[in-house]
């Protein structure tokens, strides 16, 4: 069983920045897509990126250029640099990772979820 736990998550002000990290337990961490989506009250929840096995990143339209993931397989930690933070980026942040290697869009394609970390943005 893999477990994912987010933390870095806060109350900051339009404009801050935050870092989050996501640790999963396991081994072949590198092996694996890992993948960070948001889900603010009343919305859906929403891609915001994610990275492949070979380093390979996608994002989200809304936080391109703001957001950067990265990994560190030596720590099976994945993080999520915010720069520029909007009151539109409060949301619940959750982790997962893929079975597979490679990233994807959808959360349906992801098998281990984190808790969530809270992520809220003042104007």
């Amino acid at each position: 069983q893999v477990q994912l736990v987010e933390s870095g998550g806060g109350l900051v002000q339009a404009g801050d920045s935050l870092r989050l990290s996501c640790e999963a337990s396991g081994r072949t961490f590198g092996a694996y897509a890992m993948g960070w989506f948001r889900q603010a009250p009343g919305k859906e929840r929403e891609f915001v990126t994610g990275i492949s096995w070979n380093g390979y990143t996608d994002y989200g339209d809304s936080v391109k250029g703001r957001f950067s993931i990265s990994r560190d397989n030596a720590r099976n930690t994945v993080f999520l640099q915010m720069n520029s933070l909007r009151p539109e980026d409060t949301a619940i942040y959750n982790c997962a990772r893929r079975q597979y290697s490679y990233v994807s869009r959808r959360g349906s394609d992801y098998d281990y979820w984190g808790q969530g970390t809270q992520v809220t943005v003042s104007s």
